[in-house]
């Protein structure tokens, strides 16, 4: 008998429920196991009492721990197959029996990558030990380490390396601690540039373990990685494990945690490794959340509003046609799948000191927007629209995804795209933008295509994509005006992708686009004003929509100063943060925590 899943768990649920995992779980095979005198038994029975239904054994670069436990089973089977298993062997194989059918226990290892990072490898139940070493192998673990379960191994493969090796053999790959020592994340730290940056936006990597997903800061990790900052545009599923290398939590360490200490709760149709990985592969970032048995269940609504309004997220009061409420959601359902993708909540504002006003019909009302949506948007769009639950009113939870035959259309004509905080049209470069990177992501589709969308001449700027590495990472710089015929024309320059935006008017202006322009034609800067601090400055800070932005200065090489309109605090790094916290603007500042409420 394989410590797995029974019949009954193989079962096709259609219903959702929500089942607890821990899926870092070290055991006396890890050469660092704090109990040694502790059995596998020991494991899956506190396993039980901490109510979970998925675990891990993710022993230090081995699967040591797995061979034993199945080996310890098979010798009880055999002496109970010739008849000669004693009555303690025969309760002790009687308890295998009965965990087997409330836990499943996947087998898997933390890698020791590169430069010491730690990954996740978890692979479906019936894996054979065979497979699992021939991986570890292929990771360049020495073969006579193996059984180790060492830290340190030597020389293993990098990090990204890792990833594609455990996902091409049908593994999960998850980035253990990625907050904390060892974790890829590298926080704080400028090491890396684009290195740093696929560590966590990898194709192959699937989840990030964090150790802060309870945490209430606004910048915690599973924030970070929520899809707003334009490095880090895809939004990735965080989940907490225990990591635990003792059986119970060391009361004079906290950080020493045992099993089912520090556990997550995800939305399955079953408790399977299939319906696991299928969960983190989707779009829906709401079937996870934090567990602990002495608090209410993580509302990830209410977490949502107090990020507020971003590039990946809005909030839509109701679902009226009067008023311009339905239409409104299309358009965000429009600029969500031609930009990043995003989240959009319907029956609440994004105010968290506002009641949930709800949807009083969300069955009606989820059909009003499918139906709306295949008679509108062009070409078909696959979304899904999920009732959830919030301060005891049911609310709509719409996944939008990253569109793979962009620019969708709305009412055949209209393309929006998503700004920071707003939806708005797109304009002539923005289009061609979205064309373009529809051809890049199928590399098949015909040519012709783009001649039925665009004129010939319709081309984008030649230094589109040009991201000076100082500049802020969010707003806009003025990068060029003209006069043509009596009429001024901007050329504005998106400073999360570098991309460039010519002829741009008043009238066409969106609003931080307009801002800057209104501000440029005001020609309010004093540079003799500006507080330098060796050659950025902050010009100007206020609020727009209930964010804070700053409007910063920069005196390149050529004594030229550049202006960037509108940065957030997603945009805020190296120099510009060195910059605000020597002026009192931190984001932990006493302004900022009344700006946002704790949740």
């Amino acid at each position: 008998m394989r410590f797995n899943t029974v019949t009954q768990k193989q079962r096709k649920i259609e219903k959702t429920n929500w089942y607890r995992i821990d899926l870092h779980l070290h055991t006396p095979a890890s050469n660092d196991f704090l109990e040694q005198n502790t059995s596998y038994l020991d494991v899956l029975g506190k396993a039980e009492k901490c109510g979970l239904d998925i675990i891990s054994f993710t022993d230090h670069n081995t699967v040591a721990g797995i061979k034993a436990l199945r080996k310890e089973i098979s010798d009880l089977q055999f002496l109970e197959t010739l008849k000669r298993i004693r009555p303690e062997e025969q309760q002790q194989l009687s308890e295998y029996r009965r965990l087997s059918e409330k836990i499943l226990l996947l087998p898997g290892f933390e890698l020791t990558a590169t430069l010491g990072f730690h990954v996740l490898g978890i692979f479906p139940p019936d894996t054979s030990l065979r497979e699992l070493e021939h991986v570890l192998l292929s990771l360049h673990v020495p073969e006579n380490l193996l059984d180790q379960g060492a830290t340190e191994v030597g020389a293993t493969v990098d990090v990204l390396t890792a990833y594609r090796v455990i996902n091409e053999a049908g593994g999960l790959v998850i980035a253990a601690h990625v907050n904390s020592s060892h974790g890829v994340a590298m926080q704080g730290f400028d090491f890396g540039g684009q290195t740093k940056i696929s560590y966590t936006q990898d194709s192959h990597l699937h989840a990030l373990e964090v150790t802060d997903l309870e945490s209430k800061r606004r910048n915690n990790t599973a924030n970070f990685f929520n899809g707003s900052k334009p490095e880090y545009s895809r939004r990735m599923h965080c989940i907490q494990g225990s990591d635990a290398h003792r059986l119970n939590k060391d009361v004079n360490d906290r950080n020493r945690l045992g099993v089912g200490e520090r556990v997550t709760e995800v939305r399955l149709p079953e408790p399977s490794f299939e319906a696991l990985k299928e969960l983190f592969l989707g779009n829906d970032f709401s079937k996870t959340r934090p567990f602990r048995l002495t608090q209410a269940p993580f509302d990830h609504i209410m977490a949502a509003r107090q990020q507020g309004t971003n590039i990946v997220q809005s909030f839509h009061e109701s679902i009226n046609r009067r008023g311009g409420s339905l239409y409104g959601i299309l358009c965000d359902i429009c600029a969500f799948a031609n930009t990043n993708g995003g989240t959009i909540f319907v029956g609440l504002s994004s105010n968290p000191t506002q009641p949930v006003i709800g949807i009083s019909k969300p069955s009606e009302a989820i059909e009003l927007i499918k139906s709306e949506l295949e008679k509108k948007i062009i070409p078909p769009l696959d979304i899904q629209i999920v009732r959830q639950e919030t301060q005891g009113k049911k609310i709509l939870q719409i996944s939008v995804p990253i569109g793979e035959n962009s620019p969708y259309v709305i009412d055949e004509n209209k393309v929006y795209v998503r700004d920071e905080t707003d939806t708005n049209l797109a304009v002539r470069d923005e289009i061609v933008a979205l064309v373009k990177r529809s051809l890049k992501m199928k590399e098949e589709t015909p040519v012709t295509i783009i001649e039925n969308i665009l004129p010939e001449e319709m081309e984008v700027s030649s230094i589109e994509g040009e991201v000076d590495p100082i500049a802020p990472k969010t707003g806009v710089e003025i990068s060029f005006i003209e006069e043509r015929k009596g009429k001024t024309y901007f050329s504005l320059r998106d400073l999360r992708n570098g991309d460039v935006v010519h002829n741009v008017t008043k009238k066409s202006a969106r609003r931080l686009w307009q801002y800057a322009v209104m501000e440029s034609e005001a020609n309010l800067l004093d540079v003799n004003k500006i507080e330098w601090q060796e050659n950025v400055g902050l010009w100007k800070k206020y609020k727009r929509g209930g964010q804070t932005r700053f409007d910063l200065v920069q005196r390149d090489a050529n004594d030229k100063v550049h202006i960037y309109y509108g940065v957030t605090y997603d945009g805020i790094h190296g120099p510009w943060q060195k910059l605000l916290d020597s002026m009192g603007e931190k984001i932990t500042n006493e302004e900022l925590r009344k700006e946002i409420t704790n949740y």
